[in-house]
C-alpha cells in the first residue's frame, strides 16, 4: 500500500513539473555526456600512447654522395662508418633494440605507406632516392635525449629524429580537448544539480499540504521525502539513457573514425571501455541526483 502511495506521489510530482523535469533529463543528459565524452578522450589517448611507446623509434638517416646536408660534406656513407656506428649504437645505453635499412628497404617501407594516399609521389621516387638509416627501439620511449645525443655529430650520420617529438603536439591538443570535455562536463553536472534541487522544491511546495497531513499522521522523515528523492532518480536515469545513446554515436561516428583516419594504426577504445565510461557517467547521475533532492529538501520541506 505504502509502495502505491510512494510511486502515485512520484507520478503527480512528475506531470505537475513536466516542464522542470525535461529540463533536468536534457541537463543530466548533456552533462552525462560530455563526462563520458571526456573519459573516453582520456581512455583513448592512454590506449593510443601506450600502443605508440612500445613501437616509437628513434631514426638516424645515413649519408649520401651529394647531399646538401652540412655534416656530410657531400660524401655517401661508407661501409666501416656504418659498421662503427652500428656498433657505437649498440653499445649505448637504453637502446634496446637496432635495425639497419638499406636503401631497398626503405623503398618498399616508403612505398607501402604512400601508394594508396599518394600514388604520383611514389611514381617519381626512385630507389637510390631514400637513405639508408638505423632504427632504434628504446627501453625507455621518454629518455630519447641521452641517444640522440650520443649519436647525432657521428661519422656518417646526416640526421636524427625522434617519432616521439613528431607525436607529441597531437597528444598534447588531445590532453587539452579532453581537459576542455570534462569542465564543460562538470559545469553542466553542476548546473544539472541546482536544476533538480529547484524542481524537487517546487514539487515540495507544490505538495505542501500532503506532506503536512502526512506529517501529522506519524509519517517519518524518510517516507515524506522518498517520493521526491525518486523522482530526481528517475530524472537521472532518463537522462543518463540518453546520454548512453549520445556516447555510443560518439565511439561510432567519432573515435572509430579516428582510428581510421591512422589506417589502424593505433589502438583502438573498446565496447567493454565504452560499457564501463556509461556505468561510470550513469552512477554519477544518480548520485548527483539523490544529493540534490536530499540536500534541498532539508531545506525547504518543513512543514
Amino acid at each position: 500500500m505504502r509502495a502505491n502511495f510512494i510511486f502515485s506521489e512520484v507520478w503527480i510530482g512528475l506531470r505537475r513539473n513536466l516542464t522542470m523535469t525535461i529540463a533536468v533529463i536534457i541537463t543530466v543528459a548533456v552533462g552525462m555526456a560530455m563526462l563520458g565524452v571526456g573519459l573516453m578522450i582520456n581512455t583513448q589517448i592512454g590506449l593510443m600512447k601506450g600502443y605508440w611507446d612500445d613501437k616509437v623509434e628513434i631514426s638516424v638517416f645515413l649519408c649520401k654522395k651529394g647531399t646538401a646536408i652540412p655534416d656530410c660534406k657531400g660524401k655517401a656513407v661508407t661501409p666501416a662508418q656504418i659498421k662503427a656506428l652500428e656498433t657505437h649504437i649498440k653499445g649505448t645505453k637504453g637502446v634496446k633494440e637496432v635495425f639497419f635499412e638499406d636503401e631497398a628497404d626503405a623503398y618498399q617501407n616508403f612505398k607501402q605507406s604512400f601508394s594508396s594516399t599518394n600514388k604520383a609521389l611514389v611514381d617519381a621516387t626512385k630507389v637510390e632516392d631514400l637513405p639508408q638509416s638505423f632504427r632504434i627501439k628504446l627501453q625507455d620511449p621518454d629518455n630519447y635525449q641521452p641517444v640522440i645525443q650520443a649519436v647525432t655529430g657521428q661519422p656518417g650520420v646526416a640526421q636524427v629524429m625522434d617519432q616521439k617529438q613528431l607525436i607529441a603536439p597531437f597528444f598534447a591538443m588531445l590532453d587539452k580537448l579532453a581537459f576542455a570535455a570534462l569542465t564543460v562536463a562538470i559545469i553542466l553536472v553542476l548546473a544539472a544539480a541546482l536544476l533538480i534541487g529547484n524542481t524537487v522544491r517546487l514539487s515540495a511546495f507544490n505538495r505542501r499540504r500532503e506532506t503536512g497531513i502526512m506529517r501529522l499522521v506519524g509519517a517519518s522523515n524518510l517516507y515524506i521525502q522518498l517520493p521526491f528523492v525518486m523522482e530526481g532518480v528517475i530524472a537521472g536515469l532518463v537522462g543518463g539513457v540518453f546520454a548512453a545513446v549520445i556516447l555510443i554515436c560518439a565511439k561510432v561516428f567519432l573515435f572509430e573514425e579516428i582510428v581510421g583516419f591512422f589506417g589502424g594504426a593505433t589502438a583502438q577504445l573498446g565496447w567493454n571501455d565504452l560499457a564501463q565510461t556509461i556505468t561510470i557517467t550513469m552512477i554519477i547521475g544518480v548520485v548527483i541526483c539523490i544529493l540534490a533532492s536530499f540536500v534541498t529538501l532539508r531545506r525547504y520541506l518543513r512543514v
